[in-house]
């Protein structure tokens, strides 16, 4: 249960730690479920200190050390409407060394099948948001 910003914050951190090259924290919910603010919770984590865009019109945000701990691709794949797209966009060469944090994965066909896969659906709950965090073979010794 993630009652307030703060939680959201501390969760973020958390896999901001715990994150590395190859990664990809595959962040589904419907509008307003609290994507993007996870998104922004991780990035702080890394270090970011100014503010975070929401890519949704721009599709893929590139932040890269020192700003950050390690490389990190910000991704909204909304206004996708086919797997394709995402190879398109050049994903993979933006991918290389970095970790993802994926927002809307299943408009790409999702990342559950990758072993560095965080997957965490949100819902909205009465106070809060419910993060339902299901971690990929690479995450279970960092995860727990």
């Amino acid at each position: 249960m993630l009652p307030d910003l703060a939680a959201m914050q501390v969760l973020g951190s958390r896999i901001a730690a715990a994150l590395q090259p190859g990664d990809v924290v595959a962040l589904a919910g419907g509008l307003g479920a609290g994507k993007t603010t996870l998104a922004r919770a991780i990035l702080a984590g890394l270090g970011y200190a100014a503010e975070v865009p929401s890519p949704t019109f721009a599709i893929i945000e590139q932040y890269l050390p020192p700003t950050v701990r390690l490389p990190l691709v910000h991704a909204d794949f909304y206004r996708l409407r086919d797997p394709a797209d995402a190879a398109e966009l050049g994903l993979d060469d933006y991918r290389a060394g970095a970790a993802l944090v994926a927002e809307w994965p299943e408009m790409v066909g999702g990342f559950a099948h990758e072993p560095g896969c965080l997957s965490i659906l949100l819902e909205t709950a009465d106070e809060g948001r419910i993060a339902i965090v299901e971690p990929g073979a690479d995450w279970l010794g960092r995860w727990g």
